[in-house]
């Protein structure tokens, strides 16, 4: 399966115009992705492009920052499973973009699977049983949720800010979610979403989700879907084999940046082999 590069011409490599950007938005409507390659690219380069095509930012805040709008991704050495990013998250980004500043010399491939292919793929039982709410439940840290909601909460910028009254407000203004906040600070999370979903750039329906992904840097999050089934270990192995006949490898050049739909298309990783590379991302909402 091939994918649609965005190649530099020599007039515009030192910079990303509005016609390349027409042409991400362009790629992102028709396949859910893209990858540009060749363009004169670093982090002030990569920070503008992100947000350009978000209009608001957001964080993973286990991750360290790099400026205002990115990143350095760090997530260990081995494989990491098909994602959205933040997919577990009350405010889920649009659009997820990674610059590869430094690229490995072997691995580390990033994987791609468009959702869409993946509910073509599924049996019309697996469609009807993944097209039902699923509560994700899990605890976080008191460090992290407070960074994550300092983030996404208009009134507030640093963890040290947050009330109790911040975490009501912003469980009232999205639906769906709920916190128990527990005696040593930690909260326990749970939110329901979709598994199959429609993207927020394209319509059509997508498996787009975390529950194939990774938890890195956080608890491993129980699944339970509105039938009251817990998702077990095999049906995550069986959707696991459905989506690797769906993905695509990116296999990075220094200076690449991919521009993904991150409410159509997963994304994951190959173990690393060569440890000196760098990669750096952006995300954010439409």
């Amino acid at each position: 399966m091939s994918y649609n590069v965005i190649r530099a011409a020599q007039a515009d490599a030192a910079c990303v115009t509005p016609a390349i950007l027409d042409q991400i938005k362009d790629h992102l409507d028709s396949d859910g992705w893209t990858l540009l390659r060749g363009f004169a690219m670093d982090i002030p380069a990569f920070s503008t492009i992100t947000s350009r095509l978000c209009k608001a930012i957001t964080f993973d805040p286990a991750r360290e920052n790099t400026d205002k709008n990115t990143q350095k991704v760090d997530a260990g050495l081995g494989p990491i499973g098909l994602h959205i990013e933040n997919g577990n998250t009350p405010v889920c980004p649009d659009i997820v973009a990674f610059y590869s500043s430094k690229a490995a010399f072997e691995g580390s491939q990033t994987t791609i699977c468009d959702g869409r292919r993946v509910v073509d793929a599924m049996s019309p039982v697996q469609r009807t049983r993944w097209s039902q709410r699923m509560m994700v439940t899990r605890t976080l840290p008191e460090a992290l949720w407070k960074r994550y909601l300092a983030n996404e909460h208009p009134a507030i910028s640093e963890p040290e800010e947050v009330t109790q009254e911040h975490i009501l407000q912003f469980k009232a203004s999205i639906p769906d979610q709920d916190f128990t906040l527990n005696d040593d600070g930690s909260l326990e999370y749970r939110i329901k979403v979709l598994p199959i979903r429609a993207s927020s750039l394209s319509g059509g329906q997508a498996f787009a989700n975390a529950i194939l992904g990774p938890s890195h840097n956080y608890e491993p999050p129980v699944y339970t879907l509105d039938d009251g089934d817990i998702v077990s270990a095999d049906e995550i192995e069986e959707l696991r084999d459905i989506a690797e006949t769906c993905t695509v490898e990116i296999n990075w050049q220094d200076g690449d940046v991919a521009v993904i739909d991150n409410t159509r298309v997963m994304h994951g990783r190959r173990a690393i082999k060569d440890q000196d590379r760098q990669l750096f991302i952006g995300m954010g909402r439409l």
